[in-house]
């Protein structure tokens, strides 16, 4: 239902990518040193990975074995984004909870690598296997590390902020 909309409305996708990334900050920012509640978004965001990625389908896909072709994303590229859009969530989260950035993007590529893999290997979930998809997973996995920088940066600016008019205050 959500990929038909997405479909009929791709100049949408774009702002949905936005809005993830918003919702995202937002949360980051409210939760901030609280690594327990950005660890359970990480982990609501993988179940969603996990529902969008590996749930059967209901049909069986004949062969085994993978698409390979890359492709950089356009505007118009539904899928491509949405792919996106699907892993930067689990990558920001993990990474403002364990504070270790690259670990947490290795962990998203790596994580992409072994669905597709599953895809690939598993006709039976009737999923398709694609290189694009582990692509696009990447790069939502560096939006996700690179907006997590980007959180840091401003949880400590403002904790700066905070220390040094308190200290004028006294």
């Amino acid at each position: 239902m959500i990929t038909n909309f997405l479909l009929d409305h791709s100049a949408l996708v774009p702002v949905a990518i936005l809005l993830v990334a918003l919702v995202c900050a937002g949360l980051g920012l409210l939760f901030a040193g609280r690594r327990r509640i950005l660890w359970a978004l990480a982990g609501v965001s993988l179940v969603l990975v996990f529902a969008l990625t590996l749930v059967p389908t209901g049909r069986t896909i004949d062969e085994v074995g993978c698409t390979v072709q890359f492709w950089l994303p356009t505007l118009g590229a539904v899928e491509l984004l949405a792919n996106i859009a699907l892993f930067l969530p689990p990558v920001y989260f993990a990474a403002l909870a364990s504070r270790r950035p690259l670990t947490m993007l290795a962990a998203g590529s790596g994580l992409s690598v072994v669905v597709e893999a599953l895809q690939a290997f598993v006709p039976a979930i009737g999923r398709a296997c694609d290189t694009n998809d582990w692509l696009m997973n990447t790069i939502g996995a560096v939006l996700g590390v690179l907006l997590a920088a980007g959180t840091v940066w401003l949880v400590n600016r403002r904790a700066q902020s905070g220390s040094s008019t308190g200290a004028m205050s006294s």
